[in-house]
């Protein structure tokens, strides 16, 4: 059997290592970190289409060819494949589009308004009390969102994605909302057409630096499972958010398959949608599939053949990843610097029990020296008893790798101290 992930970062890195637990595994484009053998199987990188590949199972990480239809033309020729097809990934190739459905079912989320024009968007910018909250109605990577409490930095944010200059097309439309306050956390579901089934929990870090702030980012680290979250709580928002969005998806003539990341905020009056997501949160996905109990490829070949019966088993472990950006993320950031503390695998050099290094934005030169090739670079994780362990795990292992102007949160977990990081 062989599996085929799509994409080329930490996430898909996470990708393939769990699926290897079952299956082959050839990753498209991958990245030079991947390659290896787990499990008794390989793990190879290839850069020919998934079409091509002709995978027993194709699973797509990111976004981008989602929304582009990918998923559609794999059904077309009779592939098995994890992902939903472009009429459904609209919830995240669009704001505005997830907002009008949202509100067609009756979902709670944030008060907002879409616009293409700037002294609209000013006009309800005055409406709100603040924070206020300015996305681009398009992908953004992540970084498409500004949270701010002061309405001159949101009405400047917004002229800049209306006019073009912040993102381009993706930001001609925006979404402006009144931010919400609460505690944020992801949950994970898993859909087959019919049946819905919950992954485990996690919790991101999207801001650049530590105490929340800076700018937004993919995400700079997560765990799972976070304490705060409960059964009911993840039955709840099956029940209130994901369930609706889905039936008010089928009446459309929409049928959703494949994993739906909803990020929601627990506020006073219970959970709101922040926003819906087609596929693995990224780092999420690093510390959700490590816990995994179950056999990977009969869990998501069920996914992708609405064979899906009951909710996946996980460890009774913790998993934390930080990540490690290149200098100048996310605005600029600086590529080409050497990484030192690396093996020629591509994990640490000197190997720490329970971590994985998962590459996101590296290359490797002929010598076996590997380089920082974008923004977020590596994600060190950790899996231990307890989630202090695998904090002190993961910033052991991101101690021992430099390069110049590498940049990493100390916070990352639960509210405690920042972390002191070796070296």
């Amino acid at each position: 059997m062989t599996v085929c992930v799509v994409g080329q970062g930490g996430r898909e890195h996470a990708m393939a290592r769990l699926f290897a637990r079952s299956a082959d595994v050839v990753v498209t484009p991958g990245n030079p970190g991947m390659p290896g053998e787990l499990f008794g199987h390989k793990i190879t990188v290839d850069p020919a289409s998934p079409e091509e590949l002709g995978a027993d199972l194709t699973v797509i990480g990111p976004e981008a060819p989602l929304v582009g239809g990918l998923a559609d033309r794999l059904r077309a020729r009779g592939l098995p494949v994890v992902g939903p097809g472009a009429a459904a990934a609209a919830l995240e190739g669009s704001k505005a589009f997830m907002k009008q459905v949202l509100a067609e079912a009756g979902v709670p989320t944030a008060r907002y308004g879409v616009f293409d024009d700037l002294a609209a968007a000013r006009a309800f910018l005055a409406e709100l009390p603040g924070p206020f909250v300015v996305k681009t109605d398009g992908l953004a990577a992540g970084k498409g969102v500004l949270v701010t409490p002061d309405r001159e930095e949101a009405e400047a944010d917004a002229a800049a994605k209306l006019s073009g200059r912040a993102f381009g097309a993706a930001g001609h439309r925006v979404v402006i909302e009144a931010g919400l306050d609460g505690i944020e956390c992801s949950i994970h579901v898993l859909c087959d057409g019919p049946t819905v089934v919950p992954m485990a929990a996690a919790r991101d870090f999207k801001r650049a630096l530590d105490g929340d702030r800076g700018a937004n980012t993919g995400g700079m680290g997560g765990y799972s499972p976070p304490p705060e979250v409960d059964d009911a709580l993840v039955s709840r928002v099956i029940d209130e958010a994901v369930e609706p969005t889905l039936a008010a998806l089928g009446r459309r003539g929409i049928e959703y398959r494949g994993v739906l990341y909803a990020g929601i905020m627990v506020t006073a009056d219970g959970p709101a949608v922040i926003e819906f997501n087609v596929r693995f949160g990224d780092p999420e996905a690093q510390v959700v599939l490590p816990r995994l109990a179950d056999d990977p490829f009969e869990l998501f070949l069920a996914t992708a053949t609405g064979a899906l019966r009951a909710p996946p088993a996980f460890a009774p472990a913790f998993a934390l990843c930080v990540v490690a950006a290149a200098a100048g993320y996310p605005e600029a950031p600086v590529v080409g610097e050497r990484i030192d503390g690396l093996g020629p695998d591509g994990q640490l050099a000197d190997p720490i029990d329970g971590v994985t290094v998962l590459h996101a934005g590296t290359t490797k030169d002929p010598d076996g020296a590997f380089r920082v090739a974008g923004g977020r670079v590596l994600g060190f994780g950790a899996l231990a008893p307890s989630l202090g362990e695998a904090r002190d795990l993961a910033y052991r292992a991101a101690g021992s790798v430099r390069w110049p102007g590498m940049h990493l949160r100390r916070d990352i977990g639960p509210p405690a101290r920042p972390a002191t990081v070796p070296g």
